[in-house]
């Protein structure tokens, strides 16, 4: 059964700190699913940069070039922002998720940017885009009982990569 609270909680905090992945998850308000092949709801996984608790209604990120933007351009038009942690310990399962809106600067810009800087990705060896600052508005807890049990290795380096779905682009 999930908890509902209107704020990151210290054992929210807690995990969210030890994460060694994490995943938001963000929609355009205006987009209808399947325009122009692109879907209303974007999901991605976040590794190799800690989510950054601010305070009881905020946490922040370092977002790397390499992928899609979608997490900026549904930002920057209003849309809704979740953010997920889970632990994937055998003794500690758990779940939480963050509910909000997230701005989105340019880390040049950012007043954040010494503190997110401070941690940065090891092995992604990408530009830094920007800074992703979610406003929390409201947070749930759950059980974790359908995720898996899985022990970290390592974050992937640039060799690591793979290729699956890169497609070349055309000079």
């Amino acid at each position: 059964m999930a908890d509902y609270f209107d704020r990151i909680t210290d054992k929210q905090a807690d995990l969210i700190r030890q994460a060694q992945v994490f995943f938001v998850a963000t929609a355009d308000p205006g987009l209808a699913p399947g325009t122009n092949g692109v879907g209303a709801v974007n999901v991605s996984p976040k590794g190799g940069v800690p989510l950054h608790v601010l305070d009881e209604h905020r946490v922040a990120y370092l977002d790397y070039t390499g992928s899609g933007n979608e997490t900026a351009r549904h930002s920057m038009a209003g849309g809704p922002i979740t953010v997920m942690v889970c632990s994937f310990d055998r003794k500690d399962a758990a779940v939480v998720r963050l509910y909000g809106h997230a701005t989105v600067t340019p880390i040049a810009e950012s007043p954040l940017a010494g503190q997110l800087l401070a941690a940065p990705a090891e092995n992604i060896a990408l530009p830094e885009r920007q800074a992703i600052v979610v406003d929390v508005e409201s947070t749930v807890t759950s059980c974790g009982y359908g995720v898996p049990v899985m022990t970290f290795g390592a974050q992937r380096t640039v060799r690591e990569r793979g290729r699956r779905y890169k497609v070349p682009r055309k000079a």
